[in-house]
């Protein structure tokens, strides 16, 4: 296994270690074409590193200041806000050649990222703001949140605020299916991110099965999971399994409770629908009588 792959099992190691597990999400939709991620600008606050190759008196480690300028030695101050690391070499350069120096050669680093950020919520071990660095990817900000937690889904919800994703959307969900990740889950991981960019780690939800059902408990709920994919998961129906079942559903805002009445074998005739569950929904299948 390569690093890499590596380093997304490890990433991945903590959820969705049940049996049951759902296929990562299908890309995103390629019409409208997603907004391409902007080059890392420089902002208030970033530390850069400058070097003045041969004149060790010119080189300094500058911040960028409020009004967007950094301070250097014959220059005085230099607006770099919103230039790249590129463009603020090559600025540099021409302001050193103009006046001061022969042919100078500069080379511009930043040694701390601090004017653009992500947030990470959620599921994740060390939650909040993160820097981004460049060509900052998903995988690199979920590393420096401490990975997901035991409760997290696998499943992620990213809120864009400056551009789109493909397909025009705003707001992209992505499913990591294990602990052996995809090929598609290491694409995903490579997502590019911007500032403003909020990145949700989704807690496992449950649905509990109750009854005659050969496994009865609390499983979790993956995906599109329908009542009879539940009772499935939970090993079928008893011998005394009536095909009538209940599911109940409380309304986690109103407190409302819904009972619906599913016939398994309407379902699976096709002559009813397989009714989709919801976080926290009970199913109870009941006995016979003979």
């Amino acid at each position: 296994m390569s690093r890499s792959a590596l380093t997304v099992a490890v990433l991945l190691g903590v959820v969705l270690r049940s049996p049951q597990t759902t296929p990562p999400a299908a890309s995103p939709s390629p019409s409208p074409a997603a907004t391409p991620a902007p080059e890392y600008r420089l902002g208030e606050g970033d530390v850069l590193e400058v070097v003045v190759f041969a004149n060790d008196d010119l080189s300094r480690t500058t911040t960028v200041q409020t009004n967007g300028a950094i301070s250097l030695p014959l220059l005085g101050e230099v607006k770099v806000a919103g230039l790249t690391v590129a463009e603020t070499k090559q600025k540099l350069t021409s302001l050193l050649a103009q006046d001061f120096l022969v042919n100078p050669q500069v080379d511009v680093k930043v040694k701390e990222y601090q004017s653009q950020f992500v947030t990470v919520l959620g599921e994740v071990n060390s939650p909040g703001r993160k820097g981004l660095r460049g060509k900052t990817q998903l995988i690199d900000a979920l590393v420096d949140a401490g990975g997901f937690t035991p409760r997290a889904s696998g499943e992620i919800s990213i809120t864009r605020a400056e551009g789109t994703f493909e397909g025009g959307s705003h707001t992209l969900r992505l499913r990591f299916g294990s602990a052996s990740p995809s090929a598609l889950d290491q694409v995903n991981l490579q997502l590019l991110l911007r500032t403003g960019d909020i990145i949700t780690a989704l807690p496992k939800f449950y649905v509990t099965v109750e009854g005659e059902v050969t496994r009865p408990g609390r499983y979790a709920l993956e995906g599109d999971l329908t009542v009879t994919g539940a009772i499935s998961t939970a090993g079928g129906l008893t011998r005394y399994g009536k095909n009538n079942v209940q599911v109940r559903h409380v309304d986690a805002q109103t407190g409302k409770t819904t009972i619906i009445e599913v016939d398994l074998k309407d379902v699976r005739k096709g002559k009813k629908p397989d009714p989709l569950l919801l976080p926290n929904d009970v199913v109870t299948v009941p006995r016979r009588v003979f």
